[in-house]
């Protein structure tokens, strides 16, 4: 029996592929059901979703745009988009990151952290949440909320620094992305 068959992602032999991180846009009809479809897609093909985010952006037409961070071979990343150019809710697939490579799209993700902390360590949250231009949006005497928007490995460092000091916990939106210069999705 042939295992490297193409149509599935379970058999693919990419040992020699190095894994990327891509953002993928996806343009689909606001109705019931779209996302769980979209979802399903990677779930029921051993595909890993690192960050989702979704909502309406274009009310009068009824369509959401729903942003996808996934890490995969390049062949992986290709069956992807068009495993989701298929799906009949679909009227766009973008991969920001094939498009405009790593930095080229605008990718934003918005995290509250919360921090508890006395004396000398609730002064160094302080001055870390100042050098990475978080917001304080709440403070007790024992403790803080951040609110820092940024892009991901931004997050993640504040979040690992915080750790050291007093990480309680953290809620972070995912990722919203567009693509730089006029053109639209």
């Amino acid at each position: 029996m042939n295992t490297n068959q193409p149509g599935s992602a379970y058999f693919l032999d990419h040992k020699d592929e190095r894994e990327e991180r891509h953002t993928l846009s996806v343009l689909v009809d606001n109705e019931p059901g779209v996302l769980a479809r979209v979802i399903g897609l990677f779930s029921g093909r051993g595909y890993n979703i690192d960050s989702l985010t979704v909502s309406e952006t274009e009310h009068e037409r009824h369509l959401s745009r729903i942003t996808i961070v996934t890490t995969g071979a390049p062949m992986v990343i290709e069956q992807i988009k068009a495993q989701l150019e298929r799906l009949v809710p679909v009227h766009r697939v973008s991969d920001l990151t094939a498009e405009f490579g790593e930095l080229g799209a605008i990718e934003r993700e918005l995290a509250l952290i919360k921090v508890a902390g006395t004396g000398e360590m609730r002064l160094e949250a302080l001055r870390l949440a100042e050098a990475f231009d978080a917001v304080t949006v709440d403070a007790t005497l024992e403790s803080f909320v951040f609110q820092l928007t940024g892009r991901t490995r931004e997050v993640d460092r504040f979040i690992k620094l915080m750790s050291e000091i007093g990480l309680v916990e953290v809620s972070r939106t995912g990722s919203a992305a567009v693509s730089r210069g006029p053109r639209g999705m």
